[in-house]
């Protein structure tokens, strides 16, 4: 048995362990709204996939705030990298930057992809990790060197398509995601959903190549702990 805060879940019929359940397998695999409802039918849990859509976007933007108040500071190489999005048949860019370990720093979805654009990422990223980086990787676009030059930044910038890997599959989760769902509704569902996604995805950012086999799992156990403390689920004494 657990106990969990009164306050996070108080007023819902289900239990905080199915709540926090659906919204983790939600956001941590790429699963449509109706895949999560049939997993947990297959547990003997009825929940209907609204329901499961309006517990992933509240308590969905509750955790990821905690794990970002949470996280350790990230790396200052930071890789850049901007991928279309069509909505409604109109185009978007996704901007994203990630460090490099491949957590991802931030987001943020415009209609342009140009120097303002870009300069307007370079703002929100150094005020949230309240600091420029030591290298900035990206690849030949001329907005990122020309929005850097506005800002008056003097960090090495490195502009190579072969070495902007790291940021060009931090896309890979996403664009499997944006075919799960058939596609995103607006520009504010995709800033909503990467916003979300993206910290629980760092949650969960330890590559199985980097560590042996013991300290991997380890680490899922301590990932695992973290997303308990973060859902407010306390083991009763």
């Amino acid at each position: 048995m657990r106990n969990t805060s009164k306050s996070l879940y108080r007023g819902y019929r289900f239990p905080a362990e199915v709540i926090q359940h659906a919204v983790w397998l939600y956001f941590r695999f790429p699963l449509s709204l109706r895949m999560v409802e049939d997993l947990l039918a297959a547990r003997g849990i009825i929940v209907s996939h609204e329901t499961v859509r309006r517990w992933a976007e509240k308590f969905g933007r509750i955790f990821a705030n905690k794990i970002r108040r949470r996280a350790p500071r990230l790396g200052d190489k930071w890789h850049l990298d901007e991928v279309v999005i069509s909505i409604n048949g109109e185009k978007h860019w996704l901007w994203r930057a990630v460090d490099a370990d491949g957590f991802v720093l931030d987001a943020l979805v415009q209609s342009r992809r140009d120097r303002r654009a870009a300069e307007r990422l370079l703002r929100k990223l150094i005020r949230k990790q309240a600091r420029a980086p030591r290298v900035m990787i990206t690849d030949k676009l001329g907005s990122y060197q020309a929005a850097s030059s506005d800002l008056g930044m003097s960090f090495e910038h490195r502009q190579h398509k072969g070495l902007n890997n790291r940021a060009e599959n931090s896309h890979l989760p996403l664009r499997r995601r944006e075919k799960i769902m058939k596609r995103f509704k607006s520009a504010r569902h995709l800033q909503r959903f990467v916003s979300i996604h993206d910290p629980i995805a760092n949650l969960h950012n330890f590559p199985r190549n980097a560590f042996s086999s013991s300290d991997y799992r380890d680490l899922r156990s301590e990932a695992m702990n973290a997303w308990r403390e973060i859902a407010e689920l306390v083991a009763a004494a």
